[in-house]
């Protein structure tokens, strides 16, 4: 009898020492806030652990063994990193974090290639990482800046986007999984379009690596950006995904050492890529430390996560959905099987500052606020939401107490 994916990741909680260690007044963490950032488990630990007290050297440009060492883990770690997703090493870049790889494209390619006049398209439901960058782009080349709608129930409008993509625009950027509303993007289909109208593709997939096969081959498109923070691995490094021909074309981010091939009195020359878009001394543990995290995600299973984690949302749904907690508003779509691992919701009568406040004096941690997505919640018609968002160590008892977290935050706040 095949395992359900529940009972592949049974125990894998005992991984992460936070949710070992901690306890709010007696009662252990129902961590719910793994869209923000997550848990980190022993293994990335203790891999980062190993280079700091056994491997301890700067990589690529020492010749003694131990820097040799350093530099085969730093490597391999890109290795296996570009391999997981269908990428190359060449063509991936480690950033500081998902925004950095963004803010690459727009200041490189972005300045070769977007002129006066030209149009750039962008979502609603974008990250403020995938509309700053564009934004201040946009100001720099005279260019314009259109968006596509998000529908009531949640999901692109993408009548609308067929109809900007007519308009034959420069760029169209879009978060593969929304941040606030869980929805899936049809991220291929979308791609397939926008080339068709002679655009350049970028996807933020910061929300969706950690959660759902992702195998950039088959999205086609030109850069994929994601951050290690929330996929298990350490906060500092980010990953940028580019097709070659583009990056090969594009200028360097950020000048300094190891990114040069020359140095001249009066002008330089690049080395090869990756290494031309990574000036500095490298985020060697953090690197690694990513890598592990890849492994350990490998070794899991993506297809068990996610379907752990749709199980988790479509039970959250259901439940806030029931008269258990009445007043709960749920954003985006209502089926889980067009959701990341995110459900974000307001109750009437409540601040979501205030619901997250009560929960986590209750040890429930949930997010509160626009999570950089103000023009959504615009569009939403609100200020703010409450944002429950799942791992692979929740479980249905973190369900439970998020939903008695909001029973008491019904009767401290006097709503009944």
């Amino acid at each position: 009898m095949t395992a359900t994916s529940s009972e592949v990741l049974a125990g894998v909680a005992e991984q992460f020492p936070v949710l070992r260690n901690r306890r709010f007044d007696g009662r252990p963490v129902a961590y719910l806030d793994s869209a923000a950032t997550s848990q980190t488990p022993d293994p990335v630990i203790d891999a980062m652990t190993s280079y700091y007290t056994e491997s301890r050297a700067s990589v690529h440009r020492g010749v003694y063994p131990l820097a040799e060492e350093a530099t085969d883990l730093y490597e391999g770690a890109r290795d296996r990193i570009a391999s997981w997703l269908g990428s190359t090493p060449e063509e991936t870049i480690f950033t500081a974090n998902a925004t950095a790889a963004i803010n690459m494209v727009a200041y490189t390619w972005g300045r070769q290639n977007v002129n006066r006049g030209d149009l750039v398209v962008l979502t609603e439901m974008e990250h403020h990482s995938n509309i700053v960058p564009w934004q201040l782009l946009c100001q720099d080349r005279e260019a314009e800046l259109a968006y596509v709608p998000v529908t009531g129930d949640g999901l692109l409008d993408l009548d609308a986007l067929d109809a900007l993509l007519e308009r034959g625009p420069r760029l169209v950027a879009v978060v593969h999984v929304s941040n606030v509303l869980g929805t899936v993007n049809p991220i291929a289909s979308i791609a397939r379009r926008a080339h068709a109208a002679g655009a350049v593709v970028v996807v933020d997939g910061t929300q969706a690596v950690p959660q759902m096969p992702v195998w950039l081959p088959d999205l086609d498109v030109d850069f994929y950006a994601w951050t290690g923070h929330k996929a298990y691995g350490p906060t500092g490094i980010g990953v940028l995904h580019g097709r070659r021909a583009l990056l090969e074309e594009m200028p360097p981010f950020i000048g300094g050492g190891h990114m040069i091939r020359t140095v001249a009195a009066n002008e330089s020359t690049w080395t090869e890529l990756p290494g031309k878009f990574e000036a500095g001394t490298s985020q060697i543990a953090e690197a690694i430390g990513l890598g592990a995290a890849v492994d350990w995600i490998r070794a899991l299973g993506v297809d068990a996560i996610r379907g752990h984690e749709q199980a988790l949302v479509a039970e959250t749904l259901e439940r806030l959905a029931s008269s258990e907690v009445p007043g709960v508003s749920v954003q985006g779509p209502l089926s889980a099987a067009d959701r990341g691992a995110l459900v974000s919701f307001t109750l009437d009568g409540a601040h979501p500052h205030d619901v997250a406040d009560i929960l986590g004096k209750l040890g429930v941690c949930v997010r509160a606020g626009h999570h950089c997505a103000q023009p959504l919640m615009r569009c939403l018609g609100v200020h703010a939401t409450t944002r429950a968002s799942f791992a692979v160590h929740n479980s249905s008892d973190d369900i439970q107490r998020l939903i008695d977290g909001l029973g008491v935050v019904r009767k401290t706040l006097q709503l009944d």
